[in-house]
C-alpha cells in the first residue's frame, strides 16, 4: 500500500485490496472533479467515466447512489418510479454525511454506510471504466464487471 496516498484514496485503496481486486488508485496533478476533466486527465472517452451521483428520496430521506456513464443524464422520474418515491439531489453535507466522501471524489465502494446503488446499463459498452477514489484528484481503472462487484449496485436504464 502506497503511503503517498492521500488518507481518502487510502481508504479506497485499502477497500479495494480488503475485497480481493488488484486495482490501483493514482492521484493525478488534474483535477477529476467532473466527467470531461477525468477524461482528459487520464486519456480516455467522457463516457468511461463513472459519474457517483448521489440523491435523496424525498419522503425517506434516504440516500440512492447512482453510478452514471459520464456522457449520460439521469432521468430523475425513471429511478423514482424504481425506488416508489420521487428523489432530489443530494446537498454536499447530505453527500459527505451518507458516503463518507465530498462531491467529486465519491467512490463505488468504501462508503459510510450501505446506499442503494444503481450502475447505469451504459457503462457496458466500454471495456474499461475509471472511477473516482476519494478525492477529485483521484481514480481507478476497472472494468463494468468489477463496478458491479465492489459497488453492489444493480444495473439499470438511467437515461
Amino acid at each position: 500500500m502506497s503511503n503517498t496516498l492521500s488518507a481518502s484514496a487510502r481508504k479506497v485503496q485499502e477497500a479495494l485490496a480488503a475485497r480481493g481486486m488488484v486495482l490501483k488508485v493514482v492521484e493525478l496533478p488534474a483535477s477529476t472533479h467532473s466527467a470531461p476533466e477525468a477524461a482528459q486527465a487520464v486519456g480516455c472517452q467522457v463516457g468511461q467515466i463513472v459519474k457517483s451521483l448521489v440523491f435523496r428520496g424525498k419522503q425517506s430521506r434516504k440516500a440512492v447512489l447512482i453510478l452514471a456513464s459520464g456522457a449520460n443524464r439521469v432521468n430523475e422520474q425513471a429511478i423514482a418510479a424504481r425506488l416508489g418515491e420521487p428523489i432530489e439531489k443530494a446537498d454536499a453535507d447530505f453527500v459527505r454525511a451518507a458516503t463518507g466522501f465530498a462531491i467529486g471524489g465519491v467512490p463505488p465502494l468504501a462508503l459510510e454506510r450501505e446506499i442503494e446503488t444503481f450502475i447505469d446499463e451504459t457503462l457496458f459498452r466500454y471495456d474499461e471504466l475509471w472511477a473516482a477514489a476519494g478525492t477529485p484528484h483521484a481514480v481507478f481503472r476497472l472494468s463494468p464487471a468489477d463496478l458491479v462487484r465492489i459497488s453492489g449496485g444493480r444495473t439499470i436504464a438511467i437515461t
